[in-house]
C-alpha cells in the first residue's frame, strides 16, 4: 500500500488521521498552529486553500528533513456566501443550524502537499441538502458534544447524517479530507515510487 517515504499529517483531527488510513496511509501526526483569521473580502474557495497550504507549509518547516510529504487540510461550510467554522459556542451553533435547516450548502475543504519544499494544492467542493431541523434536534445534537469540532457546526458520519437529503460531491471531503484528491497530489509529487 505504502512504501517507506516519510508522510506527515499537520493536523490533530482524527478524522483526517482516520481517512489517511483508511486508504493505506500512516501518517505521522505533526500538529501545527495557523492562524485561522479570513482576509478581508478573501473569496471562500481562496480562503480553504490559502489554509491548507499554510499548514502544510508549517509543518514542513518544522523539520529538518525536506525529503518527506506533509499533507494539510482545512474544511469549511458556506451558505449564503458565509464562511461557518467550528462554533464559537452554543449561540454560534444554533446560528448555523438555523441557517442549514432544509437548505442546501457547500462544504469545501482544501488538501495540500508539501514534499522537497514544492507545494500541490486542490479544492474539492461538495453540496448538500440539509433537511429542515426543529429546536430540540438542534439542542439535542449541541448536548452530544459531537459538534462543537466541526467546520458548520455538524459531522456528516455521525447523527447529522441523517440530516442529508443528498449530497454531491465528496463523502471524504465533507468529512475533511477528499481522497481521491490527496491520492491525485501524493501521486503527482511520487509519494508512491
Amino acid at each position: 500500500m505504502t512504501g517507506m517515504n516519510r508522510l506527515y499529517l499537520a493536523s490533530q483531527s482524527p478524522r483526517r488521521l482516520e481517512l489517511m488510513r483508511q486508504i493505506g496511509l500512516a501518517p505521522e501526526v505533526l500538529p501545527v498552529a495557523v492562524d485561522e483569521s479570513a482576509l478581508p473580502n478573501e473569496p471562500v474557495e481562496s480562503f480553504v486553500r490559502r489554509l491548507a497550504v499554510e499548514k502544510a507549509r508549517a509543518g514542513f518547516d518544522r523539520l529538518t528533513d525536506k525529503k518527506v510529504w506533509v499533507v494539510g487540510g482545512d474544511t469549511v461550510v458556506s451558505v449564503d456566501g458565509q464562511v461557518l467554522g467550528k462554533p464559537r459556542d452554543q449561540a454560534d451553533y444554533r446560528r448555523m443550524l438555523a441557517l442549514l435547516s432544509g437548505r442546501i450548502h457547500q462544504v469545501l475543504t482544501a488538501v495540500a502537499v508539501v514534499h522537497d519544499g514544492v507545494v500541490q494544492a486542490t479544492v474539492s467542493i461538495s453540496q448538500v441538502s440539509f433537511a429542515e431541523l426543529d429546536a430540540s434536534e438542534i439542542d439535542a445534537y449541541w448536548r452530544s458534544g459531537e459538534p462543537r469540532d466541526k467546520a458548520g457546526g455538524y459531522g456528516i458520519q455521525g447523527y447529522a447524517g441523517k440530516w442529508v437529503r443528498h449530497l454531491q460531491g465528496s463523502y471524504s471531503g465533507i468529512m475533511g479530507l477528499p481522497l481521491y484528491e490527496l491520492d491525485q497530489l501524493l501521486k503527482e509529487s511520487g509519494y508512491y515510487g
